[in-house]
């Protein structure tokens, strides 16, 4: 993982811009799009802390964007030892998501219905980290069965406590066969999403702020 620092000399100013873009709901916008991809970087943040030798992709710039939520490169001492793709959802109806959003998608990558889009990002991944026969390490990936999942969940009330989880994922092994490690499940406890991530938002814009006029000094 590379740490990040003070912004660079002749950081372009535009960035600023593009960044208050995604932090902030627009007129006609959706509220779930800024929602959705604020939770996104969360999660991508929580897979650099879980793993720092991970390959982990940088969450899209695109608030409604509907690829990949996230993928996850883990290493071994023999190598890559999985491929993690990632769902990540902030919502008020956590189970409704799951049932009818995740488990469709995981099922899509199981039955090989979207090894076009898995192999892109992958091999975007491995040539960023200068792997010396990415093709070779994709084709690897696809016939040595390294994938795994991980689905990520905002929740609240009944899907707080252990039984609620349990609930919540009900249908994960029928959607991920094999090994109970090839399927993971986070939750982030939230009472009230949408206000939640509101004030999220509003503390990064200030940040936003206070880099931007720095820069300008």
């Amino acid at each position: 993982m590379r740490a990040t620092g003070d912004l660079p000399a002749r950081y372009p100013k535009g960035g600023f811009e593009g960044a208050r873009k995604l932090l902030t709901v627009g007129t006609g916008d959706k509220t779930y799009h800024r929602d959705g991809w604020v939770f996104q970087v969360i999660a991508w943040i929580a897979a650099h802390r879980f793993d720092d030798e991970a390959l982990i992709r940088a969450p899209q710039m695109i608030k409604a964007d509907k690829g990949l939520d996230g993928l996850i490169i883990e290493f071994d001492s023999d190598g890559i030892a999985h491929v993690v793709i990632c769902e990540e959802k902030a919502t008020k109806n956590p189970r409704n998501q799951v049932k009818s959003k995740v488990w469709p998608e995981f099922e899509q990558f199981e039955t090989g219905g979207r090894d076009n889009e898995l192999i892109a990002s992958v091999t975007s991944l491995l040539q960023v980290s200068r792997d010396p026969d990415p093709d070779g390490t994709v084709a690897d990936i696809l016939w040595n069965e390294k994938r795994a999942y991980r689905v990520a969940v905002t929740v609240g009330g009944k899907y707080a406590s252990a039984k609620g989880r349990k609930g919540l994922f009900k249908g994960y092994e029928k959607s991920v066969l094999g090994d109970v490690a090839r399927r993971r499940a986070e939750t982030l406890v939230l009472e009230d999403v949408r206000d939640w991530i509101d004030c999220v938002a509003e503390k990064a814009l200030v940040k936003i702020d206070s880099a931007e006029a720095a820069a300008n000094v």
